[in-house]
């Protein structure tokens, strides 16, 4: 009658839940992105550097996205994957620091 995730894999098509996995998977790491961004933004701090690496996050996510649902190469996926997480961890450290340096 109707299922999710693991429940339908190798009963619906892979290419078909290529796409369902992808769709969840953008639920996850995207929302830190959205509250980091956000945060940076508040502080006045998302330019220079910060939006270089929020529109690379963005462009590596989408390439991700892309792959996952057409191809579905693992070893692309993990290196879009991987890039698109340095990015984010660097937005991190940024916002991190910057609150840790002005609460001094």
């Amino acid at each position: 009658v109707g299922g999710r995730g693991a429940q339908l894999d190798g009963v619906v098509e892979d290419q078909a839940q290529w796409k369902s996995h992808n769709y969840n998977h953008l639920m996850e790491q995207p929302t830190l992105f959205y509250a980091i961004c956000l945060t940076l933004a508040l502080l006045g701090f998302g330019g220079g550097p910060n939006l270089s690496l929020a529109w690379a996050y963005v462009g590596l996510h989408i390439a991700h996205s892309v792959v996952q649902a057409t191809v579905n190469v693992v070893r692309w996926r993990f290196l879009l994957f991987l890039a698109s997480s340095l990015c984010l961890l660097g937005l991190t450290i940024h916002a991190g620091a910057f609150i840790f340096h002005h609460m001094m």
